[in-house]
């Protein structure tokens, strides 16, 4: 820690570096729960090679780092953080090319940070049909290929082609370029998770379609989370994963456990979903996790059923 307030009290000292650098930001500005305390360093590079040299830097010093993508999934502790966090939202862009075949497919190249929105504004703008169903999903492509999002049943990996990503795993760090494989994923998990690889692009299947028709559905989705009250508060959209053996959607569970609308402190389970927790005006994290905890607690229980965190609380112990 001592060592991580010396580099933020010095923050030109990272030569090479073309990103902004800053001390202190505050991790609720960064998040769709708006909490989260103080980040001592937080950095935002502008291409993957300012990548690797942020994160060669900070291994140099010893100073470990947490990325950030639209902060749509995660809950950070809300003071006393001692990481650094590197963001990709400049990793922000979309390139069209055509893949070769005989299907008339369409390759979206997107960096990292790129918003969900921005893609599908994009598709609807071009007539992009295959990613209307992930229109009004938050975050950004890295986050939804890394948790391999699922909207109206369809997943990311349904469309995804494949990722550039940094491999951290030796001395160097290098950049790999990964082909899809079935295989590889599952509901709502990615070969990603539990490695210390950091997306940097992902590119993503789609084809000419009816622009009024790609719109119309787009924006059907959009309304849809809209009465569901995705919109309503800050929130992070479903806190627990479904599980098909258990007969019923979590949120179904948890209002059949009776735990629509509970609350600790200004943290509450949407009076209108048993799984969405909103953030009611002053939630800390600590509420957010403690409610978690009580709901799944309660379920286990009342049915016996095991849930199955969705989001992600980041502290010192789930930073690489």
């Amino acid at each position: 820690m001592n060592n991580l307030r010396n580099i933020s009290e010095n923050i030109n000292i990272c030569k090479g570096f073309r990103g902004s650098l800053k001390t202190n930001e505050l991790f609720s500005g960064h998040t769709t729960f708006r909490t989260g305390g103080a980040i001592p360093l937080y950095a935002e590079p502008v291409d993957e090679e300012d990548i690797k040299t942020i994160l060669l830097f900070f291994r140099e010093k010893e100073i470990p780092s947490f990325i950030l993508g639209g902060g749509s999934n995660i809950v950070p502790e809300d003071d006393g953080l001692d990481f650094a966090v590197i963001s990709t939202c400049r990793l922000d862009g979309i390139a069209v090319c055509e893949k070769k075949d005989d299907e008339g497919t369409l390759l979206l190249i997107c960096g990292a940070g790129t918003p969900i929105q921005k893609i599908t504004d994009f598709c609807i703008e071009k007539g992009y049909s295959g990613f209307e169903s992930f229109a009004g999903l938050p975050g950004t492509a890295g986050g939804a290929v890394f948790m391999n999002a699922r909207c109206y049943g369809a997943s990311v990996s349904d469309v995804l082609e494949s990722v550039r990503y940094a491999d951290c795993s030796s001395s160097d760090i290098s950049f790999v370029d990964y082909t899809m494989k079935k295989d590889d994923w599952d509901y709502k998990r990615s070969p990603f998770q539990n490695t210390t690889d950091i997306i940097l692009s992902a590119s993503f299947r789609v084809k000419k379609g009816d622009g009024e028709d790609i719109r119309k559905k787009s924006e059907e989705f959009i309304e849809d989370r809209r009465n569901k009250g995705h919109f309503r508060y800050p929130s992070a959209g479903s806190v627990f994963k479904n599980n098909r053996s258990f007969g019923k959607p979590s949120g179904q569970i948890i209002q059949d456990a009776g735990l629509r609308g509970f609350s600790v402190g200004d943290a509450q389970v949407a009076p209108w979903h048993g799984n969405i927790i909103i953030n009611k005006g002053k939630a800390s994290s600590s509420e957010i996790k403690e409610l978690s905890e009580t709901v799944a607690f309660r379920v286990k229980e009342m049915f016996g059923f095991c849930l199955e965190n969705e989001i992600i609380f980041v502290n010192h112990g789930s930073i690489r």
